[in-house]
């Protein structure tokens, strides 16, 4: 963002124009999303401090000299809320619960970029710098995107340009130190993998230490096996993160109303401009549609689906269906006919199906026939063959076609329930469409040890889904026309994903090798060919910053 483009409407501001000051806060809003969230690593006190960054500002415009500052002033206000906030907190490592109710800013780059390779590598090696490093890092990640200048980014911490270089370059070796890291976890050695059995999957800095210090010493980790990007190459050009949707930056305290939060702010002698700022309606127009509320920016969309139905437990049926609709009464007279009136087929709506437990077929019960829907062909962030491996990793699928996700549950190395994958962003459709794979995943896998199945075995646990999830196979394929995300949310039970854009006639293929051919069964067609084909659980058209919230009955 140039601020000379912004010199006639920083000026009008200064002046006391409030429909200036209103798009100054709607225009650089994102901007102070972004350094505020990647210095927080999105944690819950993001909202807060963008909210006092942004009323600092509005508070203290008319003390601004040089509009073509103006940015260099508006980061250094943001940077010193930062601080502050620090100063303020014990610099104690945050608990499970509040990382779940906040957004991992790393995540929510990767997700609303769609980052991928090296890119997204970068973005997830942010998590492993400690406070101070990421709080400089959110400077210079905007420094080399082209969003902010040297000389700003000194003059935000408060140091001179060269004392700002020494800092950078330091940072930067703990960035690479940190997508090594990253890249090792990606693909562990045995020996990795048994390190990090005792890790309880948060990044700090003493298993930062730990993990590089194994990285540098194992020939197959500290293996590259590909030419690395230096960061500042990769992060050329890249875009601000939009505001998510739900974001509220309420100059109105506490979500009052506008009377009601002038009242108040003449109360804790707030100044007249920002008393006229919280009176004036404005609209944030960042992610998706755009909501007007007095006094209060608040991030939302338009809903593009009817309000969600209660959940009905699902029953030992394959799939949940909800009792159709009874007819409405007929208000004209009845026309004689030497025949009866068939009753017209009523037409089952999207998403009224939704997977649910079930019982595996015998074995060698042949599927039914899998209806050949029209295929133009399915692109992933992934590629032709995407690995998933670790919480957070997540692939986008666009198109029109069938998709493969494959399940890998490795109990050896983490037993106990399962946080299940999920899709979220759906535009369009989805579909279950058939399981294959010549198994499901809780059938006997050994002749020798009965207890042996591929979730686990008696010796070393077991990988359990949640209560009323349906039981998943080897192979599951769906069939999308339009695009969603798929997230792998392991924090429970250790499980992979691979995911592959597939055809019919692979999935037919697949479905109709039986035992006779070796498999230890036959696949399961779940496709009907109309909107009646159930729908995963744990769908959703909503992009909630953490997936794993995404309910079972899915409602889309």
């Amino acid at each position: 963002m140039d601020t000379r483009q912004w010199r006639d409407t920083i000026s009008a501001a200064r002046a006391g124009d409030r429909q200036a000051l209103d798009e100054l806060v709607e225009g650089w809003l994102p901007l102070v999303y972004n350094v505020v969230g990647r210095a927080l690593n999105g944690h819950a006190d993001v909202d807060d401090v963008v909210q006092e960054t942004m009323l600092r500002a509005v508070d203290n415009i008319g003390s601004l000299r040089d509009p073509d500052s103006f940015r260099s002033w508006l980061v250094a206000i943001a940077m010193r809320q930062i601080r502050d906030r620090a100063r303020r907190r014990k610099p104690a490592p945050l608990d499970e619960s509040a990382a779940g109710e906040s957004a991992d800013f790393a995540e929510l780059t990767v997700l609303r970029l769609q980052l991928e390779g090296q890119r997204r590598e970068v973005a997830e090696a942010v998590r492993w710098l400690d406070d101070e490093d990421r709080q400089l890092l959110s400077l210079w990640w905007l420094e080399v995107a082209g969003d902010l200048t040297r000389r700003e980014l000194a003059a935000a911490v408060g140091i001179s340009r060269q004392h700002a270089a020494v800092r950078v370059q330091r940072v930067k070796e703990r960035l690479e130190t940190s997508r090594g890291i990253v890249r090792a976890l990606d693909g562990a050695c045995p020996d990795l993998r048994e390190l990090t059995a005792r890790w309880g999957g948060r990044p700090d800095s003493v298993w930062r230490k730990r993990l590089a210090r194994h990285i540098r010493g194992c020939g197959y980790c500290g293996d590259t096996r590909e030419s690395v990007v230096p960061a500042e190459r990769l992060l050329v050009g890249i875009a601000l993160v939009p505001v998510p949707v739900g974001f509220t930056l309420s100059l109105a305290l506490g979500g009052k109303t506008a009377a009601a939060a002038t009242a108040t702010a003449a109360s804790v002698g707030w100044t007249a401009k920002v008393m006229s700022a919280l009176t004036q309606p404005v609209v944030a127009a960042t992610a998706g549609a755009t909501i007007v509320a007095g006094g209060a920016y608040v991030v939302t969309q338009t809903p593009d689906a009817p309000p969600p139905r209660a959940a009905i437990t699902p029953t030992a049926a394959s799939t949940y269906r909800p009792p159709a609709p009874s007819a409405p009464p007929s208000t004209s007279s009845p026309t004689p006919s030497p025949s009866p009136t068939p009753t017209p087929k009523r037409t089952a709506l999207y998403g009224s199906v939704v997977d649910a437990v079930d019982r595996a077929p015998a074995p060698g019960t042949p599927p039914a026939a899998l209806p050949h829907r029209p295929e133009t062909g399915v692109t992933s962030t992934g590629g032709a063959h995407a690995v998933m491996n670790h919480r957070g990793d997540a692939v986008t699928l666009t198109g029109e076609g069938y998709v493969l996700v494959r399940w890998q549950i490795s109990p050896q190395y983490r037993s106990g329930t399962l946080v299940m994958p999920s899709w979220t962003g759906l535009k369009g459709k989805l579909f279950h469409v058939a399981s294959g794979g010549g198994r499901r995943m809780d059938d006997p896998v050994s002749a020798t040890d009965p207890t042996a199945t591929g979730m686990g075995n008696s010796t070393v646990g077991y990988a359990v889904p949640p209560a009323g999830t349906q039981q998943m196979w080897q192979n599951e394929y769906f069939y999308l026309d339009g695009s969603v995300t798929l997230t792998v949310n392991e924090r429970g039970a250790d499980y992979g994903l691979s995911v592959f854009p597939s055809t019919w006639e692979a999935a037919e293929k697949d479905i109709t090798t039986g035992p006779a051919q070796g498999a230890g069964r036959y696949g399961l067609v779940r496709d009907t060919g109309g909107d009646d084909t159930p729908v995963p659980q744990y769908l959703t058209r909503a992009t909630p910053a953490d997936p794993a919230t995404v309910p079972q009955a899915s409602r889309v």
